[in-house]
C-alpha cells in the first residue's frame, strides 16, 4: 500500500493534514481524508517504518512565538496516531525533522534551525521518548534539509552548508556518516555566488541508487542520481 500525506491550507501556521492511499501501485487512490485533529502528518520529509511496522512521522509546528518539532508515531498503518513531543521546553526554534534509524532502538532527527546550525536529538526506545535538542556542528541557513539510512547502515544527508546571510542556499551539498555524529561532506551539488537550491528529499530506491530532488532557484526540480560506494 501507499500513502500519500499532504497538507491543505492558507499557510504552515493554519494548514491541515490530509492523507490518501493506493493499492495498485498509484494508478488510483481513495478520496481525501483529513487526519485527525492535533495530527499534521509528516511535514516535508518522510516517516519512516520500523521492523515491527510502527510508522514514525516526522512532524512540527510553526507560530509566531517559536518553532517546535514533535514525532506522530502509529502501529496500525497509520489508521490512528499519537503525538511525542520532543524537547518541548527547547530554546531552540526548530522544525521540519528527518529521521535515521540506529541499531538497538536508537533514533535520530536533524532538523532546520533559526540557530545557523542543524539541531539534533537522540531516542533509545524506537522513538517513544527523546532526549534534548542539540546543535551540531553542521551548518544551518533557515532552510531545510532531509537525511536517509542506507541499507548498508551508513547516513546521507543533503543540506545548505552556509548560514544565514552567507550565501544562504547557494550552495548544496551531500555529506555521508557512519554514526550520525560525525559528518564529511562527500559531494557538492551546487556552489553558487547566488540562487537558491534548497528543500532537498532523498530516498534510496530498491536498486541501490540514491535519488535526491531538490528546488533549482524556485524555478524548477532538479533530479540527481548517485551509485553507493562502499569503499567511502
Amino acid at each position: 500500500m501507499l500513502i500519500l500525506w499532504y497538507k491543505e491550507g492558507p499557510s504552515p501556521r493554519t494548514w491541515w493534514g490530509m492523507v490518501r492511499t493506493s493499492t495498485d501501485d498509484g494508478i488510483t487512490w481513495t478520496s481525501p481524508e483529513r487526519l485527525p485533529t492535533g495530527i499534521l502528518g509528516p511535514i516535508k520529509n518522510k516517516p519512516v517504518q520500523l521492523p515491527d511496522g510502527t510508522i514514525l512521522s516526522p512532524s512540527s509546528v510553526e507560530t509566531s512565538q517559536s518553532w517546535k518539532v514533535h514525532i506522530e508515531k502509529s502501529l496500525d498503518s497509520g489508521k490512528t496516531w499519537k503525538v511525542i513531543p520532543v524537547d518541548s521546553g527547547t530554546k531552540f526554534n526548530v522544525i521540519q525533522p528527518t529521521i535515521l534509524l540506529h541499531p538497538d532502538n536508537k533514533v535520530q532527527i536533524l532538523c532546520r534551525s533559526k540557530n545557523n546550525a542543524i539541531v539534533q536529538a537522540f531516542s533509545r526506545d524506537d522513538g517513544n521518548t527523546w532526549g534534548k535538542l542539540t546543535r551540531t556542528e553542521l551548518a544551518n541557513p533557515n532552510s531545510g534539509i532531509d537525511a536517509v539510512t542506507l541499507k548498508d547502515g551508513w547516513f546521507i544527508l543533503v543540506y545548505n552548508p552556509t548560514i544565514q546571510g552567507d550565501e544562504d542556499r547557494a550552495r548544496l551539498n551531500v555529506a555521508i556518516s557512519k554514526d550520525g555524529m560525525e559528518w564529511k561532506d562527500a559531494l557538492i551539488l551546487e556552489n553558487e555566488s547566488k540562487g537558491e537550491f534548497s528543500y532537498p528529499a532523498v530516498i534510496q530506491t530498491s536498486d541501490g541508487r540514491i535519488n535526491i530532488a531538490y528546488t533549482y532557484n524556485r524555478v524548477n526540480i532538479k533530479h540527481v542520481v548517485l551509485e553507493e560506494r562502499p569503499d567511502l
